[in-house]
């Protein structure tokens, strides 16, 4: 009798696993036309959602730019804008200013966690302090910042995470920030099983996996093969990023051919390197930060 439910329970999987695919693929042909409303939201960080009526909370560790930036927002259409001098990678920090944001704004219902560094050091070459700043920087704020808020929009079954990795995470960029950013989109698959098991369905995930953008994090960066492997433009980048959020993805991976990563376990590891090497990643962090290959 076991073995006839189990042969039941799988065949009922093989049936969901075709239909999800399938649609899936519906979604991919033809996307959906209707997009996420932003009004009334209380939105932690991101610029783009100036002009559709949130209420943006605005941390940075930089004071100065942090006012900067409320004032670029002001200007694009924010109507409501806090401005908290935080440093995310400090976990205390990161609760006692989520205590002052609920106390003075609300709770928070869409947290955009895009705090990272880039040192670009070989993994022999960094030393422990550095590999540690970054994975506090990269992974433990978003930690932290998802352990604030996330209860308050389980509570109420609505919200949104939405956590900036890196297409770091599925190919080798370099040792330790490739780390960081694994560790984030682990975290986020994870947080996501748990919020569908929990039935919290109105508290959506998007886990943003892109390759290098022209910021400050990549200067100097020079991609080997543009047409694989484009450095994208900053606003191009924020447009994606906010269209993946509006259709409440899970993954939005760019370019295309970082979806061959995303499958590598299921690809010989030599294949892997051979691609890397043709398309000469390695090579272009070399550029960027001055590697030089050591006798």
């Amino acid at each position: 009798m076991s073995n006839f439910t189990s042969i039941l329970k799988i065949l009922e999987f093989l049936k969901l696993l075709i239909f999800f695919f399938f649609e899936n693929l519906i979604l991919l042909i033809f996307p959906p036309c209707k997009k996420k409303s932003f009004a009334g939201e209380i939105v932690q960080i991101a610029l783009k959602f100036a002009p559709l009526g949130a209420a943006l909370v605005l941390w940075d560790i930089d004071g100065e730019g942090n006012k900067e930036t409320s004032t670029l927002a002001q200007k694009n259409g924010a109507t409501q804008v806090f401005v908290y001098q935080c440093d995310c990678s400090n976990r205390e920090e990161v609760y006692e200013q989520a205590d002052k944001v609920r106390k003075e704004v609300g709770d928070v219902t869409i947290l955009i966690n895009n705090a990272g560094i880039l040192l670009g050091e070989k993994f022999c070459d960094v030393s422990d302090a550095d590999f540690e700043k970054t994975l506090r920087v990269n992974f433990f704020s978003q930690v932290w910042t998802c352990k604030a808020f996330l209860p308050a929009m389980m509570t109420c079954n609505h919200g949104h995470l939405v956590s900036t990795a890196s297409a770091a995470g599925l190919l080798e960029i370099t040792d330790y920030y490739s780390a960081s950013k694994y560790a984030v989109i682990g975290m986020m698959e994870a947080i996501d099983s748990e919020l569908y098991h929990a039935g919290r369905h109105g508290v959506k995930t998007t886990v943003i996996c892109l390759y290098f953008i022209n910021t400050k994090l990549a200067k100097g960066f020079q991609t080997e093969n543009p047409l694989i492997l484009p450095v994208y433009d900053a606003e191009y980048a924020a447009s994606k990023i906010m269209d993946a959020i509006q259709k409440e993805k899970f993954y939005l991976i760019m370019p295309l051919t970082s979806y061959f990563f995303a499958i590598k376990t299921l690809i010989p590891r030599k294949i892997v390197l051979l691609f890397e090497s043709c398309f000469k990643i390695p090579s272009s962090m070399d550029k960027a930060f001055g590697w030089k290959k050591k006798d």
